[in-house]
């Protein structure tokens, strides 16, 4: 079929939304169980911490390995390696005793006894679709790159980054339901199936924009900008950049910290929602429902804001960076309402919920823009690359948040003080981005495109 598509680009964006939609569905199954779970084997704070902390870790590794088998296989084939990993790591979640049992059992030959079934289980699992996830926004950030021009790339990613937060406002509405209705492994079963439907889609509407039947030459045209580095990009050799090399780069670093320092903030609203609001407000199951879906309704007004807001900068002569940066630092200001959650919570749990959702909104907006950093200052053959050094460091930085997070909130409740565990965590939250900005501003001032790789 040759029809010509003069706004293609945003049919692929549309792919990257939802594929980033089933990504985080299949993320939160297991934080929505958690306080049903944590009763049912008897799980601590610290407990659940640590099942959640080896999907981050083995999510930051992979992040590094991930971004380059992207720019290897390509994006058409590492995405569908990806999410096809991911979604069979989600329904194993399902079998996660059997599992247990047969992981507990090889430990045991080599004299280690001490992890029970179901936390083991919960392990493996969570590690294979972490494994898999890895390659989602490797993937999602090089077709960006490759699809839309430097002015568009951070609308595009806020628009298919909003489809974490339309994950995360499905699950909530659908999740407890299933479990109520058919149990627990259903709703891993029937979450972790939907990728499969989507590689159907990618495999059919995807291909390199020179290779794109459905894309027109004046769309085409308008993507590469018509000028000589274009052939040069387009043509670009298949070279491999070392890895040490791209961290002897003040961008790289930039990035890094970038991530490091905040990613931790998103997985811990993430994951540790529903216990928090089951802690301190004794909601579980279906009570649950609406707080997460309006909270997480907002956060998609920050990822798409987020992405249209360096617009307004950039049309008043910004460079693309620049423009960013100016960006990022107001919204690196919005989490500080967080810092009020706990004082007025008293109130009623919808003014925390509601501050979280300021803060996890101004996250969403953070991210679009912290990614296409990347895109503004490497040349595409490195940013799957870079993007997984720094995918890397947001998932060590996401290990350390969730391990302290569960840390305190065990200690202070043996003590009858569980809230002043949460107001320690929400602090951080609350000042990461300035941090992070601050580091990011200190490494790169101004724009300063990688031109020598």
């Amino acid at each position: 079929m040759n029809t010509k598509i003069k706004n293609y680009r945003w049919t692929i964006c549309g792919l990257l939304f939802f594929a980033t939609t089933v990504n985080y569905l299949d993320r939160q199954v297991l934080s929505l169980l958690a306080p049903a779970l944590s009763k049912e084997f008897n799980w601590s704070n610290t407990d659940y911490a640590n099942v959640t902390a080896v999907f981050q870790f083995v999510y930051a590794i992979s992040m590094l390995f991930a971004g380059r088998i992207i720019d290897k296989l390509g994006t058409k084939w590492g995405y569908i390696l990806a999410i096809s990993i991911w979604s069979i790591g989600a329904i194993m979640h399902a079998y996660s005793i059997a599992i247990g049992g047969i992981f507990t059992n090889i430990l045991a030959w080599v004299g280690i006894s001490a992890v029970p079934i179901s936390i083991a289980g919960f392990m493996v699992s969570r590690a294979v679709l972490g494994f898999g996830e890895s390659g989602n926004f490797p993937a999602a950030i090089k077709v960006t790159a490759e699809y839309f021009p430097k002015s568009e790339r951070a609308l595009a990613t806020g628009i298919f980054n909003s489809g974490s937060n339309v994950g995360a406002i499905l699950a909530p509405l659908t999740v407890p339901w299933i479990a109520m209705h058919w149990g627990w492994q259903s709703a891993f079963i029937a979450v972790g199936a939907i990728g499969f439907m989507w590689i159907l889609f990618w495999n059919a509407l995807y291909e390199k924009p020179e290779n794109q039947k459905k894309l027109s030459k004046e769309e085409f045209d308008y993507i590469s900008g018509e000028n000589d580095a274009t052939i040069i990009q387009i043509v670009e050799t298949e070279e491999k950049v070392a890895w040490i090399r791209l961290l002897g780069y003040r961008q790289t670093w930039a990035f890094v910290f970038g991530k490091f320092l905040t990613d931790g903030v998103w997985w811990f609203f993430l994951f540790w929602l529903p216990k928090y609001l089951e802690a301190e407000f004794n909601m579980i199951g279906t009570a649950i429902v609406l707080p997460l879906a309006v909270l997480y309704s907002m956060t998609m007004v920050g990822s798409i804001g987020g992405g249209w807001f360096p617009v307004y900068f950039i049309k008043k002569g910004f460079t693309p960076y620049d423009g960013r940066m100016k960006a990022m630092l107001i919204i690196a200001l919005i989490p500080l309402v967080v810092l009020l959650a706990q004082p007025l919570g008293y109130i009623s749990y919808w003014i925390p919920v509601i501050l979280i959702g300021f803060g996890a909104s101004a996250h969403q907006a953070w991210s679009a823009n912290v990614y296409t950093t990347v895109s503004d200052m490497f040349p595409k053959k490195t940013i799957g690359s870079v993007v997984g050094i720094g995918g890397m460091a947001g998932g060590i930085g996401g290990v350390l948040v969730t391990k302290t997070a569960g840390a305190l909130i065990d200690h202070y409740e043996v003590l009858g003080e569980i809230k002043t565990g949460y107001t320690f965590v929400f602090i951080f939250c609350a000042i990461a981005y300035l941090l992070a900005w601050s580091i990011m501003k200190l490494l790169v001032p101004k724009y300063a495109p990688i031109q020598d790789l």
